[in-house]
């Protein structure tokens, strides 16, 4: 998984799936689009002014920690 923020854009952007393949951007509200690719699986979401729907103080930067078993 990977987070990235642009500051220069305001976009925060997620990306669950490493994986490169082609995706399909649906977009679900004026702020979000989700990025699917193979079986319908959601493997990014973007969110447009992310500033002013999240407290970016409180999420970034971000750390987190895979636990066995699971595949990064």
């Amino acid at each position: 998984m990977q987070v990235l923020y642009n500051a220069k854009t305001d976009t925060l952007y997620i990306r669950l799936d490493e994986t490169k393949q082609a995706v399909i951007n649906r977009r679900v509200s004026d702020d979000v689009v989700l990025d699917v690719g193979q079986g319908d699986k959601i493997v990014g979401i973007e969110i447009v002014d992310a500033s002013s729907h999240l407290n970016l103080k409180n999420i970034l930067p971000i750390e987190f920690k895979l636990t066995a078993g699971v595949k990064a």
